[in-house]
């Protein structure tokens, strides 16, 4: 039997990157649920709304990044999350990591071929 494809929660605020990036995501079999920012994405989480891994960009209005990772990461620690941003912390992903769960950290512009590797990765489904 074929696992369910895997359920992408997008925050990422410039819009034309997310169009782009969630084309090439449902061209790989993901399903994707786009928020223009961090506050939108929390609101889908809020509703229940089943996701199994965190896209986001980290410099976002209204709530960045960093701060989503924390506030979903509060009740779902074990949430596998993919951070893609122009400005990645002087530290690496390890400013942005616990230590709880997977977390990978890619540096725009992304190749599609290395974020799907990427979302596949954290979600253990390689």
């Amino acid at each position: 039997m074929t696992p369910a494809p895997l359920r992408v929660l997008m925050a990422e605020d410039e819009q034309l990157a997310a169009e782009v990036l969630e084309e090439g995501l449902l061209d790989a079999g993901f399903e994707v649920l786009t928020a223009p920012d961090g506050e939108a994405a929390l609101e889908i989480a809020r509703t229940g709304t089943r996701f199994d891994v965190l896209l986001t960009d980290l410099r976002m209005p209204r709530l960045d990044g960093r701060e989503l990772i924390a506030r979903l990461r509060a009740g779902r620690p074990e949430l596998p999350v993919v951070v893609m941003t122009g400005y990645p912390p002087n530290g690496g992903k390890t400013e942005l990591h616990d230590g709880s769960a997977p977390l990978e950290l890619l540096t725009k512009p992304i190749e599609l071929t290395r974020l799907v590797d990427a979302i596949r990765q954290v979600a253990k489904r390689d």
